[in-house]
């Protein structure tokens, strides 16, 4: 079966610094360059690009291999590619200056370098050393440092279309040699290219950490930046059962709040569509939004169903920030903010729909009882309330990124973490609801829906 007229596996293979594999040499390049060239030359629906792992010719990358008459080509670069697509793929000709037409000496090749790496993986065991992968995992905090560094002092910016060491210093307000130290390391990580002593930015870097990008994530990054310093006590958080630098939101200063909100915006937005589409909201005229946010769900219920009014409920300091997103959105008509703390603040009455998104994880069991029992009174009969959050399994190991969340909680909050649906059910059946489902959705969050009885 050939659902592809061509079938391109390209080695991405990645070894510890010292070792040749393809990734050193550049697939990465290479792959970006084979598929923007298939999709200008329109050949996606023909020509199929997979990576892979090690095809065996480590000493020889970047490596590919073409299917289904089995050509093997090496030491590719990016300025190959647009030879090759036209060449082989259109015109049905292998570039014969790049592949490997020997048989017996490529099988002797990929043999040999098997073999040794077999010998030299038995040896590493033998002798008891980490593993790669575990090794970079407990390390992986320094490249995550270094980006965060480089967002707070917001380098990319600084960098531009291209700048010395100096001259970023000078713009971010640090030390030249430091700063030199950072772009060298941001450098080696792939985000910076630097050429003659003058550093720029890379794709990534330039679609995401620059401020005149309009895909620009900083704003929203450096709550993670603010999350640093929580997780650095995470031993001493274990050994106390709750954080140990503990502040309200209320309490954490203008910066925090709007770092929080933009990350939360940002996530918001990818979601909503999701969330709207499994809630149904047809027919609902009022619905209350608890701890709101930027708005972004309140927004996309009202953009999606012209009859629905949305209130969100939300601390003062955030409220301006909810309101130009709404009136950016142009739903101001049908969506407001109210000021209150969901905590112990009255929620309202007579609501067809009462939200709950990313606000169970940050309150501990009891609490979550309370707000639950509060938002039924909220809801008119037969009215539903739908909790988005990060809903584990019931051993609580899985999905991993929620599991993780709950430590976030436990170094950032005096009693949240993330819950199971188990516990959710348990809570909302409490609280008088019935009817409680549990909506798996793709990512990281899902829903429980639960109906007034």
């Amino acid at each position: 079966m050939e659902p592809f007229r061509f079938h391109v596996f390209v080695c991405d293979q990645q070894k510890p610094e010292g070792l040749p594999c393809c990734s050193a040499r550049g697939s990465g390049r290479v792959i970006d360059a084979l598929r923007r060239e298939i999709v200008a030359r329109k050949l996606d629906d023909e020509v199929q690009i997979t990576t892979c792992g090690s095809l065996g010719l480590c000493e020889h990358g970047p490596n590919l291999v073409v299917y289904p008459e089995g050509t093997w080509y090496s030491g590719v670069t990016p300025e190959d590619v647009a030879e090759i697509v036209e060449s082989h793929f259109q015109k049905h000709v292998p570039v014969e200056r790049l592949t490997r037409t020997n048989t017996s000496d490529l099988k002797a090749e990929i043999v040999t370098n098997r073999d040794r790496m077999r010998q030299a993986l038995r040896a590493r065991d033998a002798a008891g050393m980490l593993p790669d992968d575990l090794n970079d995992r407990i390390r992986g905090f320094q490249e995550s440092r270094v980006v965060l560094t480089a967002l707070e002092l917001d380098v990319f910016t600084a960098v531009g279309e291209g700048a010395g060491a100096e001259a970023v210093a000078n713009r971010v307000g640090a030390n030249p040699r430091a700063t030199e130290l950072l772009l060298n390391a941001l450098t080696a990580m792939g985000l910076l290219a630097k050429s003659e002593g003058v550093f720029r930015n890379g794709p990534a870097a330039r679609r995401y950490f620059c401020a005149a990008s309009p895909d620009n994530a900083r704003p929203g990054l450096l709550h993670t930046a603010h999350l640093w310093s929580r997780w650095s006590n995470l031993t001493d958080s274990v050994r106390a059962g709750t954080a140990v630098a503990y502040e309200g939101i209320a309490d954490r200063g203008e910066d925090w709040t709007q770092a929080f909100i933009a990350a939360m915006h940002r996530n918001a937005s990818e979601r909503a569509p999701l969330v709207v589409r499994a809630v149904d909201a047809a027919g609902v005229r009022r619905m209350l939004d608890v701890g709101g946010g930027s708005g972004a769900y309140s927004i996309a219920f009202a953009k999606t169903h012209p009859g629905l009014l949305s209130d969100i409920l939300d601390l003062a300091t955030v409220g301006p920030i909810a309101q130009r997103h709404i009136q950016e959105a142009g739903v101001a008509d049908r969506v407001s903010v109210r000021a209150g703390d969901l905590r112990v603040d009255s929620l309202g009455q007579n609501y067809d729909l009462v939200f709950l998104s990313a606000i169970c994880h940050m309150l501990s069991a009891g609490e979550n009882g309370d707000l639950l029992r509060r938002c039924r009174d909220a809801l008119a009969p037969g009215g539903r309330i739908v909790i988005q959050d990060f809903i584990l399994e019931p051993d609580k190991t899985s999905p991993k990124f929620g599991a993780l969340f709950a430590l976030n909680m436990l170094v950032g909050t005096a009693g949240g973490s993330s819950y199971s649906a188990v516990e959710y059910a348990e809570w909302l059946k409490g609280a008088a609801f019935a009817d409680v489902r549990h909506v798996r959705l793709p990512g990281p969050t899902g829903l429980m829906i639960a109906t007034r009885c």
